[in-house]
């Protein structure tokens, strides 16, 4: 009998001691499922700030234009008495778009192609002995090589400009064109689709 009543009370503690573990276990489970939302919140903002966090360093209109200088072509310059049919010779042998006007070493000008349409062909100027000074857009808009990649496109966008200057303490570092943003910020993306 005294068997009986130790295994009886053996498994009489053991079903309560069971209960109480039980209960504790319930209690810790409706804790934790009470603040899963708050807990997949947390997961999701963290998500979306590391999501941002990337897409801002990969967004490569907020570069600088100085990333692209190693990208640019040389810049080509030409002296006010220079003629136009010289400049357009250059241009064609070059395959670009436009040339600075240097006097030394400042900026007074650029001659793009609109340029020897619009004041030499159109006016019907003899580009042989017409000077690069007299049909030249004179102090061209210019911006510094801290301005990105984004600000400029707006820039060429909005004025309806096809080469910028870029300039630092006077000096020019480099000649980007409207093709060169829009080829540095879709070179990545090519590659993807091919």
């Amino acid at each position: 009998m005294k068997k009986l009543f130790c295994k009886s009370g053996a498994g009489i503690g053991l079903s309560l001691i069971s209960q109480a573990v039980l209960a504790i276990h319930e209690e810790a489970q409706t804790i934790i499922i009470g603040k899963l939302p708050m807990y997949a919140f947390i997961v999701f903002l963290i998500a979306v700030i590391i999501s941002v966090y990337f897409t801002r360093l990969r967004d490569k209109r907020r570069a600088p234009l100085s990333r692209m200088f190693g990208e640019l072509e040389a810049i080509h310059f030409v002296s006010p008495d220079t003629s136009v049919a010289a400049c357009v010779r250059t241009m064609t042998a070059e395959q670009i778009g436009a040339l600075i006007v240097m006097d030394g070493e400042r900026l007074i000008g650029i001659f793009t192609e609109r340029d020897a349409l619009n004041k030499v062909l159109a006016a019907g100027l003899d580009p042989v002995s017409t000077k690069i000074s007299e049909v030249m857009t004179k102090d061209p808009y210019c911006i510094p090589p801290t301005t990105t990649v984004g600000e400029a496109m707006a820039l060429v966008t909005k004025r309806r400009f096809r080469h910028l200057p870029i300039l630092e303490n006077g000096k020019v570092l480099a000649l980007v064109s409207s093709g060169d943003l829009t080829h540095w910020l879709v070179k990545d993306q090519m590659g993807k689709l091919q």
